[in-house]
């Protein structure tokens, strides 16, 4: 017999190894080996076992890597798709499927010494002072870490040995899991009473189970796939619930896929509230970045056992060896963030509808303003669109008021942060002890550091970008490669050198001082990414908000969806039209959807809720749908300006990305690449190539890029093409080549 492995180093290849006599029988498609490798040993996964092979004088393997097989079959699958849709490397596919955390040959449980009370049999001994207190901890515990033990009992590791020395305990090494959420105290949740268009929406996807579970003969599947469109507080996450208890029901697990790492506290709250206790009781495993490398090996490994039927987590949870598998579910499915931005350059909501069709399992993609592609796809019937229209009891859709920045300026002090009228509703707010919500995509104090009297602008010498003021550390700081330095005291130009260079445009560190300064006695937080920096500060702050600690909260995208506080009556949105001058086909459609998200946090309680817009530009399409909650009406507009310019969903986008030091070197590569591509155009006769040109961002870390842009209606034919381009393509030794299929972002 012969295993056929997939090594962690990029070949673009497999290789054939014999099985040994001692491991045959042990090993199967999945698991983990150890082989050598010329002179070196190198891990790898088996894809296939055979009886012989065409080569001869195998080598053998080496040994096996943990008592279970770590890929299944279905998601092997799973990764050889991505490796050619996407164009990388199968290993480098197959690498993105296991957290490296699970790949590691020293990856294994923590085991922890326990003490546990043993039966007492015969006259109990007399116990000195000291292991007679010891006793009575473990006598009322029964079962407690020794290291526990001895911080409680403020006592040694020695004195606790003498009780075993009596009999009256043993102490042994046991599994102590690593559960990132075992803190936390979860009252369990009941079934809501669902509303007529909720009820409609979960016996859909239920019969959808049904018809997969036991399918009739001659009988066509439904489709695979529902987009689940509800106004924000419609009720979703119920619908998802009670979806996945009827997965349950039958026997199966579910997966369910958040954008943000800051969304999973609460959802996992809600999900292991409703499956913590009752006949569908099961453990709800959590993946995300942000665990620990022990924590993402124990939650993985419950899956892998079919402890935990359901999965919460960021897009690599897609990946989860969840088996069987009944229901995917992608919340806030139009989120760029699911887009994997090094490679394997995968999107997880294609990923999961491709993983329902290989696993026949029913794909749930939802969200209040779902993206351009998803929405089509229903009108062309390759999706079942589900519709939500209507908050739940009756709540309705919150106020929005658009403030036309351009008549808030101040004589001789330019525009304020905060229009008079957002700033008496704030003041409002306070004073009826309700929160506020104040939203910018922008972190940092000041966007840059300008000159007003010769114009320089202070930017990071390795990318074309301006620097950002951070007041805190008084620093200025590149947001793309993390370079610093300090706030120079007079212009750089060393022909100007004036001292009255000042800051220019704002950040949310600018906009919580200032509302300091308003409202001194207000309770303020802010969340990005420069305070948000440890798995506890989400749940921590996000806590407070929840029981009323924090009167107003400061953030950037990751306060924008998902989150449910009932007593949010007012939302602000300080620079609404910040992303629509963006070089981006798609910019109107993130301003559209970001818009609404927000405003979608206020009012979900028994107040209706207020949102401020604050705009330049207010009378844009994407502001004034936005304001009216008129999602169709975008969506037909804006795919009206798709259609006339050959962009999705009228067409697919391939976008090559070539970086180096030299920019000739690169420029000169791209267009070389460029007259290769040409050639595929007697294959796919839509093919439009644009450029090579500049990209947007010319520069990042030191690194000059240039951009070509492929457009066509079928990828799958594009995707194999460029890979029997790109592999064997010469490029000079510094000059780099990314191809990102399906990109959300062009810059």
């Amino acid at each position: 017999m012969i295993a056929r492995v997939s090594l962690e180093i990029a070949l673009r290849k497999e290789f054939d190894y014999s099985i040994p006599p001692e491991l045959a029988g042990q090993l199967d498609v999945g698991s983990r080996v150890q082989v050598p490798f010329g002179a070196r040993k190198i891990l790898g996964v088996v894809t296939a076992v055979a009886e012989e092979s065409g080569h001869a004088n195998l080598k053998p393997i080496l040994k096996i890597i943990g008592a279970q097989t770590l890929v299944t079959a279905k998601v092997l699958k799973l990764a050889r798709w991505i490796g050619e849709y996407y164009c990388c490397a199968p290993e480098t596919a197959l690498k993105s499927v296991l957290p490296e955390a699970v790949r590691k040959e020293d990856a294994s449980w923590r085991e922890r010494l326990f003490v546990r009370a043993l039966p007492v049999t015969g006259v109990f001994p007399k116990l000195p002072k000291r292991q007679q207190e010891v006793w009575n901890i473990v006598e009322e515990r029964r079962e407690i870490l020794l290291a526990e033990l001895v911080e409680l009992a403020e006592t040694t590791a020695a004195t606790v040995r003498k009780l075993e020395d009596c009999g009256l305990i043993a102490i042994a090494n046991e599994i102590s899991e690593r559960d990132p959420y075992a803190k936390e105290t979860i009252l369990a949740s009941q079934p809501l009473v669902l509303n007529p268009a909720q009820a409609v929406a979960l016996e859909k996807i239920s019969a959808a189970m049904d018809a997969r579970v036991s399918p009739t003969p001659n009988s066509q599947l439904p489709t695979a796939t529902f987009l689940l469109h509800g106004v924000t507080g419609s009720g979703k996450t119920e619908v998802y619930l009670q979806a996945i208890a009827h997965a349950l029901e039958q026997g199966q697990g579910a997966i369910v896929l958040v954008p943000e790492i800051a969304l999973t506290p609460q959802t996992v709250e809600r999900f292991k509230a409703r499956f913590s206790s009752g006949k569908l009781q099961t453990l709800v495993a959590v993946l995300h970045s942000h665990l620990s490398a022990g924590e993402r090996h124990d939650e993985w490994h419950k899956i892998r056992q079919g402890r935990a039927r359901i999965v919460i987590g960021a897009r690599s949870a897609i990946f989860a060896p969840v088996e069987p598998l009944g229901l995917i579910i992608v919340d806030e499915e139009h989120e760029h963030t699911y887009k994997q931005e090094e490679a394997p350059r995968y999107h997880a909501r294609d990923v999961a509808v491709m993983r329902g069709q290989m696993e026949n399992a029913v794909v749930v993609l939802g969200s209040a303003t779902p993206a351009l592609e998803s929405f089509y796809n229903c009108q062309k019937g390759k999706f079942t669109l589900l519709e939500l229209p209507e908050r739940v009891d009756d709540q309705k859709m919150p106020l929005v008021r658009v403030v036309d920045m351009r008549q808030a300026k101040r004589d001789g002090k330019g525009t304020p942060i905060f229009s008079p009228q957002l700033k008496e509703a704030i003041t409002q707010r306070l004073e009826k002890k309700e929160q506020t919500i104040l939203f910018l995509n922008r972190r940092g104090y000041s966007s840059s550091l300008v000159c007003e009297k010769c114009g320089h602008v202070c930017e990071c010498p390795n990318c074309s970008l301006a620097l950002t003021y951070h007041r805190p550390e008084q620093l200025l700081r590149c947001h793309i490669c993390n370079y610093t330095e300090q706030v120079p005291k007079a212009c750089p130009n060393e022909k100007c050198r004036n001292p009255g260079i000042r800051y220019s445009g704002l950040g949310t560190q600018k906009v919580e001082d200032v509302l300091g300064k308003l409202f001194p006695r207000a309770r303020i937080k802010r969340m990005d990414a420069d305070v948000m920096k440890r798995k506890e500060d989400y749940r921590r702050v996000l806590d407070a908000f929840k029981h009323g600690d924090i009167d107003i909260l400061i953030g950037t995208q990751m306060i924008a969806k998902g989150l449910h506080f009932p007593n949010v009556t007012l939302v602000g949105i300080i620079y609404a039209d910040m992303a629509l001058h963006q070089p981006d086909f798609r910019a109107g459609e993130r301003t559209f959807q970001l818009l609404t998200q927000v405003s979608g946090r206020a009012g979900r309680g028994d107040i209706e809720g207020e949102v401020f817009v604050q705009a330049f530009t207010p009378f844009h399409p994407a502001i004034q749908y936005a304001r009216r909650h008129d999602f169709n009406g975008f969506f037909e507009q804006e795919l009206e300006f798709r259609k006339q310019l050959n962009y999705p969903p009228f067409s697919r986008v391939a976008l090559l990305t070539l970086k180096g030091r030299s920019e000739d070197k690169v420029k000169f590569s791209a267009e070389h690449l460029k007259r290769e591509l040409e050639k595929i155009k007697t294959e796919l006769k839509d093919l439009v190539v644009s450029g090579p040109a500049a990209a947007p961002l010319a520069r990042a870390e030191s690194l000059y890029r240039f951009q070509i842009m492929l457009r066509t209606r079928a990828m799958s034919k594009l995707s194999a093409a460029l890979g029997k381009i790109t592999t064997p393509l010469s490029l000079p030794d510094d000059v780099t080549l990314a191809v990102d299929i399906d990109p959300v972002d062009l810059s």
